[in-house]
């Protein structure tokens, strides 16, 4: 008899209960009829016989037995009891043959309570087993809109395609990027061998994971899956070792710990003063040697105005340091392995690494990890990863002067603007110049189109045919879009395209701030100064954006862009400050602050059109947005 298993199974009980209540916490089991209304077992829905994580078996139905367990289902009743003769009955049917019988659970927000069979609950999680077989009853919450109860309803369309009920998420919208990195299309469903190999893999990850020290962090497993299938991909999390799976989560331990802050990015707004004195000398440690910098491009100057721009940062980085840095480009690293390009860099000696576009990001992570002695940055925006930090230019101030003059300059007239991907920072963008049009012009329209749709060409058309003759297009410009036909602010008339003006990306000013506060170590200081995420998201005040206009804008409006472009940089004046009311008439939260810039999904009143939805983008827009999308264009992918 398994009178030994008894016995510490009840030292375990006792030793919950005493710690449960010196913490304040209720010591027994939970009851589900305790805390959801009757009425919510009237939406029930039948389940069926499934296996279910032990882990997630955390009450009982009714509170007839709650007092026989502690809150970890270990028995409280002593040995000379019914309950204990019953309890050792089923150890040993367990150990000779195993129990084999269904339990009955409710399950509740993804935990079960039990109905039938406690004690083979309790035995069963004293031998460590990972899952029961169960009949499981449904309860629906009711949808309120709460973030804990959309994260329910996504894992339940998650199970749908996958059968997969032991796996958590913290973070809405987790469950679709968990499926699109497993390989798997947004409604693809998984056979049943994809199904036992990834539980199969989940139990190694899991394992690895705890004794690594995962126990002791807030976030899920499967936060931690996904952030290791960020770094080192799907194959690698399939094949994998539980010895090797716990090697890479130690090389990575910082981006896994990372998803249990609540706000994991800093966002550094411009650089900090530096006390005179401090770069006199070679820009980076290693007396009487340049450094070795690697710019490192998805697409090539040629075909891409924005590669240019970054190619002309780097030509002024090296003029004015000189010998003192060795700086190479890297052109069209998505047509080969972008990780293997960065490799290669690597191994010719480059130390920094600037990779230029959101598509290089997850290539970037990847490197930065193994390579924990070389900086990498990625430009891109509002990305929560420890090993590499992203760069970006608050565009959205220079679009807000541009919109000031479009406005000033349309009189009666409606104005155009067409955008490019819908991912973070663009629609802050797109807002900032519609409420720079409201500004000077109250009554204006800004009727809305996307290149990343179906081209430059066809969202111009669209609105000239509105008889729209004022817009702003592209920031740069690109090659097969008629010369400067996209470029800045346009008027359009019947003897072409005049541009007006335009926002400007001064890429050689951020490189060149950046490689200098490597040199002084404010780089390395930022990073040790925090757990979280860095992010630079420089703006007018840093130099690093700024808007010109061409000598057909009036005097008096050029003035004006003067005007307020010296107000943005000493902060006078913000896009976004004071009262702002969405599409729908919705009266928003003004002042808002720099992470809901970053991720406004939302459009202002005077705009006419739409955020595109996933379905309706380019391959390329597809792929941005795979990887730096705001909700909006993410969420027909999901549903």
């Amino acid at each position: 008899m398994s009178i030994p298993d008894y016995k510490e199974a009840l030292k375990l009980g006792q030793r919950e209960f005493r710690a449960c209540v010196t913490r304040g916490e209720y010591p027994y089991l939970s009851v589900l009829d305790d805390f959801l209304p009757a009425d919510r077992f009237n939406r029930s829905i039948t389940v069926g016989e499934v296996d279910i994580p032990m882990a997630f078996i955390v009450g009982t139905r009714t509170s007839g037995r709650t007092s026989a367990f502690a809150r970890n289902f270990m028995p409280l009743m002593e040995l000379d009891t019914e309950f204990s003769t019953k309890w050792i009955a089923l150890s040993d049917a367990h150990l000779e043959e195993g129990i084999r019988d269904a339990v009955k659970v409710y399950e509740y927000m993804n935990r079960y309570y039990v109905e039938e069979g406690n004690k083979r609950v309790s035995v069963l999680k004293y031998f460590g087993a990972e899952s029961i077989y169960a009949h499981v009853i449904r309860v629906l919450p009711q949808r309120n809109g709460s973030r804990e109860v959309e994260l329910y309803f996504e894992l339940l369309d998650f199970y749908k395609l996958s059968g997969t009920n032991f796996i958590e998420f913290s973070k809405l919208g987790d469950t679709a990027r968990f499926q699109a990195l497993a390989g798997k299309g947004p409604e693809e469903p998984w056979s049943d061998s994809e199904r036992l190999a990834f539980s199969a893999s989940y139990y190694y990850f899991r394992r690895a994971y705890d004794a690594c020290g995962g126990k002791k962090l807030s976030s899920t497993v499967g936060d931690a899956i996904l952030a290791f299938l960020r770094v080192y991909g799907w194959q690698t999390f399939r094949t994998a070792s539980e010895g090797e799976m716990k090697k890479l989560l130690s090389k990575a331990w910082e981006e896994i710990a990372l998803q249990q802050e609540q706000e994991p990015i800093d966002v550094k707004l411009a650089p900090e003063e530096k006390k005179p004195g401090l770069i006199t000398k070679v820009l980076i440690p290693g007396e009487g040697k340049g450094s070795k910098v690697a710019f490192i491009h998805d697409r090539d100057p040629g075909s891409a105005a924005w590669t240019k721009g970054h190619e002309e940062g780097r030509l002024h980085v090296q003029e004015v340091f000189g010998s003192r840095i060795d700086t190479t480009s890297y052109f069209n690293a998505m047509e080969y392995d972008p990780y293997q390009v960065i490799e290669g860099a690597i191994k010719e000696g480059n130390t920094i690494l600037f990779t230029t576009s959101p598509r290089l990001l997850p290539a970037s992570l990847r490197a930065a990890v193994e390579h924990p002695d070389v900086s990498i940055l990625n430009c891109s925006l509002n990305q929560s990863h420890r090993y590499i930090r992203t760069y970006y230019a608050r565009m959205y101030e220079a679009k807000f002067v541009v919109g000031a003059i479009a406005g000033a300059l349309a009189g009666g007239n409606d104005v155009g603007y067409i955008g490019d991907y819908p991912i973070y920072g663009q629609i802050a963008g797109v807002n900032a110049f519609a409420l720079g049009v409201q500004m000077v012009n109250p009554t204006a329209k800004v009727y809305l189109e996307w290149s990343s749709v179906d081209g430059v060409a066809a969202a111009m058309k669209r609105l000239t045919d509105r008889g729209i003759r004022l817009m702003s297009a592209l920031d740069q410009t690109r090659k097969g879009d008629e010369g400067w036909a996209s470029f800045g602010l346009s008027l359009v008339t019947e003897g072409g395209r005049v541009v007006l003006a335009n926002p400007v990306w001064n890429w050689g000013v951020y490189y060149e701030e950046m490689l200098r506060r490597i040199k002084d170590k404010s780089f390395r200081a930022e990073y040790e100064e925090t757990d979280r995420a860095v992010n630079y998201y420089w703006g007018m005040s840093a130099g690093v954006v700024e808007v010109q206009c061409s000598d057909k804008v009036p005097p008096s409006t050029r003035k004006l862009a003067g005007l307020l472009q010296s107000a943005i940089r000493t902060d006078l004046c913000r896009p976004f400050r004071g009262t702002l009311y969405a599409q729908s008439g919705k009266e928003m939260e003004g002042d808002l602050t720099t992470e809901q810039i970053i991720s406004m999904d939302w459009l202002v009143e005077n705009i006419k059109g739409s955020i595109p939805v996933y379905d309706q983008l380019t391959d390329l827009g597809k792929a941005t947005v795979d990887l730096v999308g705001v909700k909006p264009a993410v969420k027909d992918k999901r549903e």
